[in-house]
């Protein structure tokens, strides 16, 4: 679905005062928009304007171009000074369905929506913002069915980073653990009882006392020395 492109308030004026006056600066300014020329026409609608401040037309002209040259915020702030000059329900609803339009092309759905719905209180036959609000609403929702997508992604993310810290947690201590049963048989191994001192400590006196008895029959043996014939 392609909504519909913003619509340039056309005002054709006749000015046969003195040149450049404001009227044939919109003018001219409208003829260098329908050319393309957009950033040319901008600069006839902002002379216009500084030559009256408070032409609807060139507020609302100066807008639209630019949007043609992608620069939304501005043409959203152009928009709304000209609403401030027009009492005409029906130049205020174009100028709400191009704020929708602006919107729209900045992925602010919510607000192109609430814009679109203002056209259509004051023209409540234009086919032009139906569509468009219809259009808006579809992007609505599916922006947020992609924003729900993303949360509920980011807090599965979420909750499987935290069920695996979790784990390796457990398994930190459940390795501490086991490590620390190592230790402690290691260190039990290592280690002799009273009772195993006290054998040792017998065996080695047992040991001592049979090598006593041993040198002791060494020394009382008798030597035999040869005869020297």
């Amino acid at each position: 679905m392609i909504f519909k492109k913003v619509t340039l308030l056309i005002i054709i004026v006749f000015s046969y005062t003195y040149a450049q006056s404001h009227r044939s600066l919109i003018n001219e300014g409208v003829d260098l928009y329908n050319s393309g020329k957009y950033a040319d026409a901008e600069v006839n609608f902002k002379k216009s304007l500084e030559k009256k401040s408070d032409l609807f037309e060139a507020h609302f002209n100066l807008g639209d171009a630019y949007y043609k040259q992608g620069r939304f915020e501005e043409a959203i702030q152009s928009y709304r000074n000209a609403l401030s000059f027009t009492k005409d329900k029906f130049n205020k609803a174009k100028v709400y369905h191009n704020i929708g339009n602006s919107l729209l092309k900045l992925q602010k759905y919510n607000e192109s929506v609430d814009a679109y719905k203002n056209a259509l209180k004051l023209n409540p036959n234009d086919n032009d913002t139906k569509y468009n609000l219809s259009y808006a609403l579809k992007m609505l929702k599916e922006n947020q069915k992609q924003n729900q997508q993303k949360q509920n992604k980011e807090q599965n993310n979420q909750d499987k980073n935290k069920q695996n810290q979790q784990n390796q947690d457990q398994q930190n201590k459940q390795d501490q653990k086991e490590d620390k049963q190592k230790q402690n048989q290691q260190q039990q191994k290592n280690q002799i009882t009273k009772e195993d001192a006290e054998r040792i400590l017998e065996a080695l006196k047992n040991n001592e006392q049979d090598l006593q008895k041993k040198l002791r029959k060494v020394k009382g043996r008798s030597v035999i020395v040869d005869k020297d014939w």
